[in-house]
């Protein structure tokens, strides 16, 4: 099989070009003007949203909902030492200066991939000199060849490839959308961040109750051993009593340090989010001043246009449905134009006169004819990239109507828990205030009290735990919830890696 040759450009100067010939910029304008008017053809599919079906609403919305998605959810916890530590995230994290960064790549990508559409044009200059052999050559002529020879050249050349079929369209639709899904990952970083700083901060608040119970009871305990053992000395108890009253004592010593380990590896945990080397972190209100949100309003369709990971996931379906188009646009055949023009002289005096002008222009055509698969082969690719990103899609709205669904009943369930608890605390309160009054009375024995304390000292423990998770579950809604409060929190990040046209999702085009 012979492959048609390109045409390639021939260097012609005013000495070697007959008199009259010049270039007629008219003849070229109208060579051009029939390919442009056919660059309006792009070959492929255009992007539709695929029909997601989703309820109406979620199964497990309560009625009392307010429409609070879009506001600073976290100041409705009522702490300025939360605020400040979200602001301090968001400023410092390194995860959101890496996401800055991913956009950064992809707006340079872009810049990139759309440059193709336009003329490129450069410059070139050089200048030499050389000595040829003159073994061989007959000693008339070698006289009269001059040797060395000087050679300089200046040019100014152009190159355009007319995107016929949209391939180099399709190629920039799809920069566009895998810029606008890496904003899109970013503001899913800046959601993660802020919801994980929230709910770190509310758990250190809930172990700092664990702590101040643990502590309150174990100097109760210690009291207690403190007047048993004087008890024993003067015989009106057995030692039995005494060892009754060191275990109980005991086992709230050994809870402190299990406690306290948890505080340090959240505190830890908190610094690593605000972007800061480990140190202490401050404390604000306790786990019961703090407010509790309201339950965001909001419907599953909603979450298609609002959760960071579904806009992803739909700007990463539209990237590969553009590249099926470029890859089918190679099955036709690529038009370039070529142009350039200077000046070239053996002398550099003469580099700028008439007769040392050069200039030249071509049109190449290349096209496929047998390819054995190459061609098809990518737009197979592309098709199951299509399809496998359609898949995601999806998946991923299946996940973030579940995941909300989720947050809202563990909310209604974690709060019917936090009222149970607070029963049971008050319960086992007064069973033991009623064992210590029978057992001063001399009605019972010790072993009673010891069994109401070893189970009101848990629950205690757990209630601070179950208050505060129930103002985590608060944090999970509005995490899948998402909200247009992300785009705020994503400009308070300081950051300029996100150009404008991602925040406005409509980039200028240059078609």
């Amino acid at each position: 099989m012979r492959e048609r040759a390109p045409l390639t450009p021939r260097l012609r100067d005013a000495r070697s070009t007959p008199p009259g010939v010049h270039v007629d910029m008219r003849r070229v304008v109208a060579a051009l003007t029939v390919p442009l008017a056919l660059a309006g053809c792009t070959v492929g599919p255009d992007y539709a949203r695929p029909a997601i079906e989703t309820p109406a609403s979620f199964l497990y919305a309560p009625k009392d909902a307010a429409a609070t998605v879009n506001l600073r959810w976290w100041q409705q916890f009522g702490d300025p030492v939360l605020d400040a530590l979200i602001a301090e995230a968001l400023a410092h994290n390194q995860s959101v200066k890496v996401a800055a960064g991913n956009v950064e790549q992809a707006a340079g990508i872009l810049t990139q991939t759309r440059s193709a559409a336009f003329p490129q044009v450069g410059y070139n200059a050089s200048a030499g000199r050389a000595r040829s052999s003159e073994a061989g050559v007959a000693p008339e002529l070698a006289g009269r060849l001059p040797n060395p020879q000087s050679a300089y050249q200046a040019l100014l050349s152009a190159s355009w490839e007319l995107d016929l079929w949209g391939r180099i369209r399709r190629l920039s639709e799809s920069a566009r959308a895998n810029l606008l899904a890496t904003d899109e990952a970013r503001k899913g970083v800046i959601l993660s961040l802020v919801a994980g700083v929230a709910s770190n901060y509310l758990t250190l608040r809930g172990l700092d109750q664990e702590l101040v119970i643990a502590r309150q009871t174990l100097a109760a305990y210690g009291e207690s051993l403190r007047l048993f053992e004087l008890q024993f000395q003067y015989g009106q108890i057995s030692q039995m009593n005494v060892a009754q009253v060191r275990s109980q004592y005991e086992t709230a010593a050994a809870q402190i340090p299990q406690i306290e380990l948890q505080i340090a590896q959240t505190e830890l945990a908190l610094c690593v989010l605000v972007g800061r080397d480990p140190g202490p972190v401050a404390r604000g209100k306790s786990i019961y001043e703090l407010g509790l949100p309201a339950v965001p309003a909001g419907v599953p369709s909603e979450l298609l246009t609002r959760r960071p990971d579904l806009v992803q996931a739909e700007n990463q379906l539209i990237a590969a449905n553009a590249q099926i188009g470029a890859a089918r646009a190679l099955y036709f055949p690529t038009i370039s134009l070529t142009a350039g023009g200077g000046s070239a002289s053996a002398a550099l005096a003469d580099l700028f006169t008439g007769p040392a002008r050069v200039w030249s222009y071509a049109g190449t055509l290349v096209g496929p004819i047998f390819t054995f698969g190459a061609v098809s082969g990518q737009v197979a690719q592309a098709e199951g990239a299509r399809e496998a990103m359609l898949a995601n899609y999806r998946y991923a709205i299946q996940n973030a109507f579940s995941e909300v669904d989720t947050a809202l009943v563990t909310g209604q369930k974690v709060q019917a828990q936090l009222v149970a608890q607070e029963r049971l605390v008050a319960a086992l309160k007064d069973y033991a205030r009623l064992a210590h009054l029978q057992y001063d009375g001399g009605y019972t024995s010790y072993t009673t009290v010891l069994q109401a304390e070893q189970q009101l000292f848990p629950a205690e423990l757990s209630l601070a735990a179950v208050r505060a998770a129930t103002f985590s579950s608060s944090v999970a809604i509005y995490k899948a919830m998402g909200g247009g409060w992300v785009i705020e929190a994503a400009q308070m990040t300081g950051d300029t890696a996100a150009p404008p046209a991602t925040r406005d999702r409509g980039l200028p085009s240059p078609f």
